[in-house]
């Protein structure tokens, strides 16, 4: 496909795709999915930026969008764009406290959300709700017709994202039309012929890794499989049922298919030949399940961040990167690991650019200032690990996520891999405990392969045996699921405030 020449991030329909061309299948209702064309989703947009205008906003206004996955959700969101509008699409698991903060922190004019979702909006704000007929409602505030997208500007703002506020608020993170044009374009160049492609997206798109994969979608000219929500049945459901090529997901959601083994053995999964995994890290383990799953799969670990984009490492020309690996530099991204010091190294925190990145935190110049280095790369928190063999870039951690163990630094993502390593563990979490004496312990949750038997002291000696004895977990919980927040990852934030509490009154919290 051509890439469109355009200065709008929500008017990148492959140029030469037909206007006949089945463009996406919504599956809010299971029993009757719903299919849309190309030009169906054209004309969606378009009324909705003549719309918008009609009622009175002007380019340069916030549009928040509160809703779970739907056909309407993606219209929206490039009829916003079109109209020279900036989109703060927001994570509807969010308090509704921290809602309202983020419609006064982005100074939002008006919400477009879904009836589930229209009673965490309050004071004057005006609503269009996707599911209300009436004229106040979304359909009534279109205004069908053509129309021409706007040209926001080299520094336009496309949308405001914000981060999950694991410590305190969230932070608004503006991300302009070039540099998600950049990211997109730069995609769509490397997956040329793939039109043919059905892509199946069931994480929720308020998050970049969907947004980005649906945008991605249209501008090669494939055709979508929108879930409202994951599901691990209806996800496997949903490959054979619509012979998916291309699936997205974040690890854990592959992870929560594998968990029951007949979920697999009993589909048809044949029509898969790309996996593209992202936003978390991916174990050995899960690899491998991966690849029996889907034989005749090209699979990829991806990786990038709401503030520098989803494009920062890929594979090279003909050579796919070793599994589990991001693989190496993206062109026209630059990047060092650094370690605590702010020296390069071949482990550390992963600092980069790219032309996707923010210009800044909203509202937020302090926090703008620490999370750039002095010559403008992005400290990530991200830790990574530079193989001196193959030179490809594996994750190791989260900063934020590491502790110190009698003078040993741990990071909960190398423990939880060793755990997963266990034949009869399906997933885990790791998360740290205080201790008079070392400082901090890490402590295990984690979840068996169903049938499997296997008791807390197994657990323990499992993990003395293939790692150095201070990453032991010195507390084992076992739990039917981890659970989550977010779009797919493990709630570690809510783990380790329920650890500290059964910490506190385990004998071991006393032994030492």
């Amino acid at each position: 496909m051509t890439l469109r020449d355009t200065a709008n991030l929500g008017d990148i329909f492959a140029p030469e795709v037909s206007a006949d061309k089945l463009a996406l299948i919504d599956c809010r209702d299971w029993a009757a999915p719903v299919e849309h064309t190309y030009a169906d989703l054209n004309n969606a947009a378009n009324a909705c930026a003549r719309g918008l205008l009609a009622r009175g906003f002007k380019p340069g206004d916030a549009i928040a969008m509160l809703s779970a996955n739907r056909v309407e959700f993606i219209t929206a969101y490039m009829g916003i764009l079109r109209a020279g509008m900036f989109a703060v699409p927001i994570n509807f698991k969010f308090p509704t406290e921290t809602i309202q903060f983020i419609f006064t922190d982005s100074n939002v004019r008006a919400v477009i959300c879904d009836a589930g979702h229209h009673r965490d909006v309050s004071g004057d704000l005006p609503v269009f709700d996707f599911d209300d007929d009436g004229p106040d409602g979304y359909a009534g505030m279109l205004d069908p017709g053509p129309f021409e997208a706007a040209d926001p500007g080299g520094d336009g703002v496309a949308m405001v994202l914000y981060t999950s506020g694991s410590t305190g608020r969230p932070k608004g993170v503006p991300l302009t039309h070039a540099g998600h044009l950049w990211a997109h374009n730069f995609r769509v160049e490397r997956a040329p012929d793939n039109s043919h492609h059905r892509l199946l997206v069931a994480a929720p798109l308020y998050h970049m890794n969907a947004l980005c994969v649906s945008l991605f979608a249209f501008g090669i000219g494939a055709t979508i499989v929108l879930q409202p929500e994951f599901k691990a049945e209806r996800y496997i459901a949903a490959i054979e049922r619509f012979g998916c090529t291309w699936i997205t997901s974040v690890p854990t959601m592959l992870a929560m298919c594998f968990a029951d083994p007949e979920l697999t053995r009993q589909a048809d999964l044949s029509s898969v030949k790309i996996v593209r995994m992202g936003s978390a890290p991916v174990s050995p383990k899960l690899w491998a399940r991966v690849e029996e799953a889907f034989p005749a799969a090209s699979i990829m670990n991806g990786y990038g961040t709401t503030e520098a984009g989803p494009v920062v490492f890929g594979p090279k020309p003909g050579q796919l990167p070793p599994p589990i690996s991001v693989g190496w530099p993206s062109p026209g991204v630059r990047l060092m690991l650094a370690d605590a010091d702010g020296n390069e190294a071949d482990q550390g925190d992963l600092w980069h650019l790219t032309p996707a990145i923010m210009p800044g935190y909203l509202n937020l110049p302090e926090k703008t200032a620490e999370a750039f280095s002095e010559d403008g790369l992005y400290k990530s928190g991200d830790v990574f690990r530079r193989d001196p063999d193959t030179g490809a870039y594996f994750f190791v951690g989260r900063v934020d996520d590491m502790f110190n163990c009698g003078g040993e630094n741990i990071y909960p993502a190398e423990v939880e891999a060793v755990l997963v390593a266990h034949p009869d563990i399906e997933m885990a979490c790791v998360v740290a405990v205080p201790d008079e004496i070392k400082g901090m312990k890490p402590v295990a949750f984690v979840v068996l392969v169903p049938g499997a038997e296997l008791n807390e002291q197994q657990i323990k000696q499992h993990a003395l045996d293939n790692a150095p004895a201070f990453q032991h977990p010195r507390m084992v919980t076992i739990m039917d699921q981890l659970p989550l927040a977010g779009p797919g990852k493990i709630d570690r934030n809510g783990l380790e405030a329920r650890a500290r509490e059964i910490w506190a009154k385990s004998p071991a919290a006393k032994a030492g």
